[in-house]
């Protein structure tokens, strides 16, 4: 398969002639400013950072001078507090980091709490709580069921009315860079036989993730319109999958060892503040959905992000996220709509991505079609699915304020053998 870059990957950093801005079409320039945790050679501990172009700017040093008065958020080696303390907050600081970043006064103040993002190791961005995954492209449902369900209709008959999700595990969410070993577990073969052994169908699932900030209470229901309120940011997340474990054992009540053992999610968590630019209409629903999930007439939550993934270095495909059926919004609406708590640091997914476009599928299952139709790369090999060495990364951007690109950072991940 060929695919045309879309452009650089990494492009101007840090501005030394501006000493406090970036230069304005950096992916990571002062319209994004995601949070993260990292620590360096000089200090092991835990520090939360804001990305601002190819720096790091350290919050947990920065705070007391930058916010006095939310310096406690920043102390605890993770976003825990800062996710907790809502969405006044949230903007509050994001308005004070964007006019000390550039007003020219504080350069010196700011300088010697920059490091360089070469020089820094990313750690989990925040204590997952609960994990929830989603089916809501339907491009991706409709091929997996002619695939796995082939003389079936291709969609289950509540697709089309509710986000279909399962409760995945919180504490097999790994950040990017963590190396996921082949996991093992029962699997059918052809012939009917049983077997048990490492899955020799290892897949990746590009997909998007929504921290959750504010939690709410056991009993209540978040509407669409609490969705801002309760969602802090975005992260770009791979939901490996073990597809010869999960056809064996996801009928009746779905996967689970073919999903568990591992869920990668990049380092950065984007404000959804930074994706306002972004926003577009969802897909017309037909049937319309109930009223709790019916978004018609509501503030949109469609998002016109664009992911990009590589294999061993190789861009193989580029879902385009606008297009998904079931927005963020009506996930969380759904997943509450029974009374079902949130807890600061829910992470809930949307599922894998893919377009109509063959080079547009977020999985390798799609791509190769089942290995029906291994992909072929560019160094000659094949893939039906990946290979013990391989590495898929994901990235993801979107449209910023006055034509700036809004990333969203990187998740990689290397397969270990068994």
């Amino acid at each position: 398969m060929e695919l045309v870059e879309a452009g650089p990957r990494q492009v101007t950093g840090w501005t030394e002639t501006s000493r406090t801005g970036v230069a304005a079409d950096h992916a990571f320039g002062l319209h994004t400013l995601p949070y993260g945790v990292f620590t360096d050679a000089t200090r092991p501990q835990p520090r939360i950072g804001v990305a601002v172009g190819d720096a790091i700017l350290d919050l947990t040093a920065a705070s007391a001078t930058l916010v006095p008065e939310h310096v406690a958020l920043f102390r605890g080696g993770n976003l825990d507090a800062l996710l907790a303390a809502g969405r006044a907050t949230w903007t509050a600081i994001r308005t004070a980091l964007t006019c000390w970043l550039t007003d020219e006064r504080h350069a010196e103040v700011l300088a010697p709490l920059l490091v360089p993002v070469t020089d820094a190791t990313m750690r989990l961005p925040f204590t997952v709580a609960d994990y929830v995954d989603f089916s809501s492209c339907e491009q991706h449902a409709t091929n997996l069921g002619r695939i796995l369900r082939p003389g079936q209709p291709a969609l289950p008959a509540n697709w089309r009315h509710l986000p279909v999700g399962y409760h995945g595990r919180a504490g097999t969410v790994v950040v990017s860079g963590t190396p996921v070993s082949r996991p093992s577990g029962q699997h059918r073969l052809p012939d009917g036989i049983v077997v048990f052994g490492p899955s020799s169908a290892l897949d990746f699932e590009a997909e998007l993730g929504f921290v959750v900030g504010t939690p709410s209470a056991l009993g209540q229901s978040i509407p669409l319109t609490g969705f801002a309120d309760h969602v802090f940011g975005v992260c770009v997340v791979n939901d490996w999958s073990a597809r010869d474990i999960q056809a064996w054992e996801y009928v009746p009540l779905g996967p689970l060892l073919g999903k568990s053992f591992a869920t990668s999610i990049s380092p950065w968590v984007v404000p959804l503040d930074a994706l306002g630019a972004a926003r577009i209409r969802p897909p017309v629903r037909d049937p319309r959905p109930l009223p709790y999930l019916d978004d018609t007439g509501a503030e949109p939550w469609g998002l016109d992000i664009t992911l990009e993934v590589r294999l061993n270095g190789e861009l193989i495909s580029r879902p385009p996220f606008g297009g998904m059926y079931w927005t963020a919004a009506q996930q969380l609406a759904h997943l509450t709509i029974n009374g079902a708590s949130l807890r600061t640091g829910d992470l809930f997914a949307s599922g894998a991505v893919s377009g109509a476009a063959p080079d547009e599928r977020g999985s390798l299952l799609e791509l190769s079609w089942n290995d029906s139709a291994p992909l072929t790369l560019a160094d000659g090999s094949t893939r039906g699915f990946l290979a013990d060495g391989d590495e898929v990364s994901i990235t993801a951007t979107a449209p910023g304020p006055e034509g700036t690109t809004v990333g969203l950072g990187e998740v990689r991940g290397r397969i270990s053998p068994s």
